[in-house]
């Protein structure tokens, strides 16, 4: 299976990016890829502090330090490319690791995250 981190939204309206990021994990599982999204484990009561910038930030860079073994980091952009998500891209971009854009067709015209 091909290794790949998940950007997806997560601030903002948890509920409904939390929902966004478990389809996209679906997704990829669909795809025959092993997914990984720190944002959903990380975030999980008694992990982190997502509100909490610095547990926020440790979060992020744990995320990222995985994502140096992924084959790929793919983009979920149906509710919009956060800041924290350009974090992750950069990173991709900047180790040499291919980054994929893509839609999930049940939530197309959903609306846009900017958290």
């Amino acid at each position: 299976m091909r290794l790949v981190i998940i950007e997806s939204p997560y601030a903002g309206d948890t509920a409904r990016n939390v929902a966004y990021a478990k389809a996209a994990m679906r997704d990829c599982l669909e795809r025959g890829e092993a997914p990984y999204a720190s944002h959903l484990l990380f975030t999980q009561a008694g992990i982190l502090d997502d509100t909490n910038p610095a547990q926020r930030a440790l979060g992020i860079e744990a995320g990222l330090a995985w994502g140096a073994k992924a084959d790929a980091t793919v983009v979920y952009r149906d509710l919009g490319v956060t800041a924290g998500m350009q974090e992750g891209i950069s990173r991709a971009l900047s180790e040499g690791r291919k980054v994929e854009y893509r839609e999930i067709r049940a939530w197309a015209g959903r609306g846009s995250s900017q958290s």
